[in-house]
């Protein structure tokens, strides 16, 4: 017996799992910022955080005009 599964769901899946590993990289940064900060590379720390974030939001918009997020 096989059952169907509409691409749009394995979309979602896969979207979920993107940002789900997004706060798994968040995480242990935030934890070890401090260090950073008393290494003097807290802005460069930041700015790297920064950079991964933007691209993860520009693929977050991306997904979002393009209709990856509706579940209809």
């Amino acid at each position: 017996m096989q059952i169907r599964f509409f691409v749009r769901f394995f979309m979602v899946a896969l979207l979920f799992l993107l940002f789900d590993l997004e706060a798994v990289f968040l995480y242990p940064w935030v934890l070890t910022f401090q260090a950073f900060l008393s290494a003097g590379a807290g802005s460069y720390a930041l700015g790297v955080m920064g950079v991964f974030l933007v691209i993860l939001v520009v693929g977050l918009i991306y997904e979002w005009r393009k209709g990856g997020l509706e579940w209809q």
